[in-house]
């Protein structure tokens, strides 16, 4: 998967969330980076083999208060994570990943962690914690309405 096309994966999968979530995602940046970084790996607490898929750094909605945005306020930001995207994609996909030979099924499987990965980091934005967000996974829910936004 091209550089290009994994770009485009982020995109198309930003556009997939319903109107409803997408429109009240507020001063937040799309990033793409290869690796999290050793301080976001320390942050949090990966031990070695662990990884992110993405990560929300930011002020959620439910924490801003009134002042938030007086003056100007840094965009919150959401990163999602190529490399360990692409080596799930490929291991799910029950093979060795080989940089630059996606099969159409592999593919097809990184755009549904990237898929998955933005409606993670979006619900943190909107302010569940990491218990809420996986039981909303594990119930394959993919909805927010229970919480307010």
């Amino acid at each position: 998967m091209t550089p290009k096309e994994f770009e485009t994966a982020v995109a198309e999968a930003f556009a997939l969330v319903p109107e409803k979530f997408r429109s009240k995602v507020e001063n937040v940046a799309l990033l793409i980076e290869d690796e999290p970084s050793d301080e976001m790996r320390k942050e949090n607490n990966l031990q070695n083999g662990e990884t992110l898929f993405g990560l929300y750094r930011g002020i959620p909605q439910t924490e801003r208060g009134e002042g938030y945005g007086v003056g100007g306020a840094l965009p919150d930001t959401i990163t999602i994570f190529k490399n360990p995207i692409l080596e799930a994609g490929a291991h799910e996909a029950g093979v060795e990943v080989e940089w630059g030979l996606f099969t159409e099924p592999m593919k097809k499987r990184i755009r549904i962690i990237i898929r998955d990965t933005i409606w993670h980091e979006i619900a943190h934005h909107f302010g569940m914690d990491e218990l809420e967000v996986g039981a909303r996974e594990v119930a394959e829910t993919n909805s927010f309405e229970e919480k307010s936004v």
